[in-house]
């Protein structure tokens, strides 16, 4: 229990950082110059400029990202549950980004598999925290 627990840490971590740190260039260069991606990545998207996807990126994968590790560090009743959640929030975006985008770079597959990953995480979380 103790490696999972120890894994769903690091793994949280990994995606919360990696997912503010790419959410503030975003932000604070919509017309996606700092990350030296084009507009034109956008076309098939709702999208004009990488200020909303930045927002929600910062949003959905940073900040809770972060509040699920913290949930995780304090052992928050149903934790394991926020985990898996968080595994979920992930891989959705990865497919709706590769949907709209429609391109597959390897961040893609990296990134889906840390959702991946994060399920199985509080999957197993979950059933421990249950014998326990």
């Amino acid at each position: 229990m103790k490696f999972v627990r120890r894994m769903t840490v690091v793994v949280l971590g990994f995606l919360g950082i990696s997912a503010i740190a790419g959410a503030i260039p975003l932000i604070l260069s919509p017309s996606g110059e700092l990350m030296h991606m084009p507009l034109s990545m956008l076309q098939y998207s709702p999208f004009h400029s990488f200020l909303i996807p930045g927002i929600i990126l910062l949003l959905a994968n940073g900040a809770m990202g972060l509040m699920v590790l913290f949930a995780t560090l304090q052992r928050w009743s149903g934790y394991g549950w926020w985990v898996a959640f968080q595994g979920c929030v992930i891989t959705g975006w990865i497919a709706i980004e590769v949907f709209l985008l429609r391109s597959v770079v390897w961040p893609h597959y990296f990134y889906a598999a840390i959702g991946l990953v994060l399920i199985v995480l509080g999957i197993v979380l979950t059933r421990e925290n249950r014998k326990a």
